[in-house]
């Protein structure tokens, strides 16, 4: 038997999306956040997306946006050994600044005005909450929540050109 010679950059990956989104530039913005931040997918629950002008990089061509009809679909098809993570304005949440994310992770928030419900929460592993009092755009959430797993990962981005250097 041989060694496996292949090496990684990383042992984990992330994925990010939205129950039940409202406005669909916001899937298209967090799409761009996703790509940057080093996201392997996005996903909607609920609501299909539609192609949106706030996806200004073209996200849709670097990495997959997956839709699930409802819940119970989107949580039988979870990767393998993969921790669903919930971003809730819940007591029992732990707040981002001292979460420590899991390798394999899938982080789900839900719309601004209704949040994720109640037999939603229950199926996460975990809850994190953002600082604030107030429920913050879901694209915002997520680029936070995605920027924050980046900083406290020292995630291997890919190296991209300025346009200055060009």
């Amino acid at each position: 038997m041989s060694r496996l010679t292949q090496q990684y950059a990383t042992d984990g990956f992330y994925g990010i999306g939205v129950l039940n989104p409202e406005a669909e530039t916001n899937i298209g913005t967090l799409w761009r956040s996703a790509f940057i931040l080093g996201a392997a997918f996005i996903f909607t629950i609920g609501r299909k997306y539609e192609k949106q002008s706030s996806d200004v990089t073209r996200a849709w061509t670097k990495i997959p946006l997956f839709h699930y009809a409802h819940f119970d679909e989107f949580r039988d098809k979870l990767p393998y050994a993969t921790k669903l993570i919930g971003v809730e304005m819940a007591k029992t949440a732990e707040p981002l600044v001292t979460f420590e994310h899991p390798a394999r992770a899938v982080y789900l928030l839900g719309c601004e005005s209704t949040g994720l419900p109640v037999p939603v929460i229950r199926e996460c592993h975990s809850l994190v909450v953002l600082p604030g009092h107030f429920s913050l755009n879901v694209a915002v959430a997520g680029s936070l929540v995605a920027c924050d797993r980046v900083n406290k990962l020292g995630a291997r981005l890919p190296k991209r050109a300025f346009a200055s250097e060009e």
